[in-house]
C-alpha cells in the first residue's frame, strides 16, 4: 500500500501507537490532551526519534532498523498551530524557501511557490510581509509552503486552533483543497473539522489506540469514552434486551429500533438534550453527581448518565449533588449497538 504505514514507540511519553493512511486518506487523530497526537506527528516528521516500531511513507522506509531519514529528506509536510513565517521574507519567498533549499533553481522554486499559493487561494498575496498578513493569511501561506515541497504525506497539528471563527472557515477550505489527492493526518479538537476533511477517525487515549473507524462510525456510533464526548453524544453500557437496553447501573432505555440480539453486551447512545430529568416517574433513578452550565445549558450528571436541560428546568427542579432523579430518553432518540458496532 502506498501512503503512510507508522508504528511509532516512545517509551519516555509512555506511546505506542500504529496508524495506516490510504494514498487518498484524511485521518483525523483525536484524543484528549496529553494522549500522545503530537508525539505521533512529530515522530512521523522526524523531529523525535523512535524507541522501536517504524515509519513507511510512499512505500519506502524512513524509521525503524535501519538509520532514520532526515526530515528534511522524508518528504513530508507539516502546517502546526502557528505558521511561523520567517519575517524577513516576502510571502513568496517564504513558499518557495522548501524547494529552493532542497536544491532546485530559483526559477523552479518561484514556480512551484506560485502554484501552491493557486491552491489555498493567496496568489494576491506573494509581495506581502509576514507581518502584515491577518491569521487566516498566515496560516494559508504556512500551508502554501508545505505543499511546495512536494510532501508525499501533509501532517496537521490543529492547524487552526489558534483562528477566529471566520479565518477558521477560509483555512479550512484551503486544507481540503491542499488534503486531495494525497495521505494526510489531522490532529484537532474540532468535530466540524472533521467532518469536513477526515475520511477516518483514529481516537488515542493515554498514548494508545483506543477506537478507530470511518468518520460516520465514530461520530455517530462511538465506543470510547473520548470519542463519545467528541461527538457530544452520551455513552452507557448495558445488555440488549428486545426493546432497548438494560442498564448495567439499573434501569432500562427503549430504543424504536432495536437491531441487536437480546442478552449481548451493547452500548446506547443519546444525545444529552433528549434527556429529560425529573423527581419521580419513571425512567432509571440515579444520584446527581454534578451540575454545571454548558453551552447555554445546564449538564446534570447521575450516576453513568448525562442530561443537558435548560436553566429554567433546572432551577424549577432545585437540583443539587446527591439528589436522586429519573432520567428518561425518548425512544427515538436512543441508538442501541454492539461494541465493535
Amino acid at each position: 500500500m502506498t501512503g503512510l504505514r507508522a508504528h511509532v514507540v516512545l517509551r519516555d511519553r509512555d506511546v505506542d501507537v500504529t496508524i495506516e493512511v490510504g494514498p487518498d486518506e484524511c485521518v483525523a487523530l483525536v484524543g484528549p490532551n496529553g494522549a500522545g497526537k503530537s508525539s505521533v506527528v512529530e515522530a512521523i516528521a522526524g523531529l523525535v526519534a523512535l524507541d522501536a516500531g517504524g515509519i513507511e511513507i510512499d512505500g519506502r522506509t524512513v524509521d525503524g532498523a535501519r538509520r532514520p531519514v532526515p526530515p528534511h529528506r522524508r518528504r513530508v509536510g507539516l502546517v502546526a498551530q502557528r505558521p511561523d513565517l520567517f519575517p524577513n521574507l516576502s510571502v513568496a519567498r517564504n513558499v518557495g524557501y522548501g524547494p529552493r533549499a532542497s536544491g532546485r533553481s530559483g526559477r523552479e522554486a518561484r514556480i512551484a511557490a506560485q502554484e501552491a499559493l493557486a491552491v489555498v487561494d493567496a496568489v494576491g498575496l506573494s509581495s506581502r510581509a509576514p507581518a502584515t498578513l491577518s491569521g487566516g493569511q498566515a496560516q494559508r501561506v504556512a500551508i502554501a509552503r508545505a505543499l511546495a515541497a512536494g510532501p508525499a504525506v501533509l501532517l496537521l497539528d490543529e492547524p487552526t486552533s489558534a483562528l477566529d471563527v471566520e479565518a477558521r472557515e477560509s483555512v479550512r477550505a484551503a486544507l481540503g483543497t491542499a488534503i486531495a489527492g494525497r495521505p494526510s493526518i489531522l490532529v484537532t479538537h474540532d468535530p466540524i473539522e472533521v467532518v469536513a476533511l477526515a475520511t477516518r477517525v483514529v481516537v488515542v487515549e493515554r498514548g494508545r489506540v483506543v477506537e478507530t473507524g470511518t468518520t460516520a462510525e465514530v461520530l455517530g456510533r462511538p465506543t470510547s469514552a473520548f470519542g463519545a464526548a467528541f461527538s457530544g453524544l452520551a455513552l452507557v453500557p448495558g445488555t440488549a434486551t428486545g426493546t432497548g437496553i438494560a442498564l448495567d447501573g439499573g434501569g432500562e432505555l427503549a430504543s424504536a429500533t432495536p437491531t441487536e440480539p437480546p442478552g449481548g453486551a451493547v452500548l446506547a447512545a443519546y444525545h444529552p438534550t433528549a434527556a429529560v430529568v425529573t423527581r419521580d416517574g419513571d425512567g432509571p433513578v440515579r444520584t446527581v453527581r454534578s451540575i454545571e452550565p454548558r453551552d447555554g445549558l445546564v449538564r446534570v450528571r447521575a450516576g453513568e448518565l448525562v442530561a443537558d436541560v435548560t436553566v429554567a428546568a433546572a432551577r424549577r427542579l432545585a437540583l443539587a449533588s446527591g439528589d436522586a432523579v429519573h432520567l428518561t430518553v425518548p425512544p427515538g432518540e436512543v441508538d442501541v449497538y454492539a461494541p465493535g458496532r
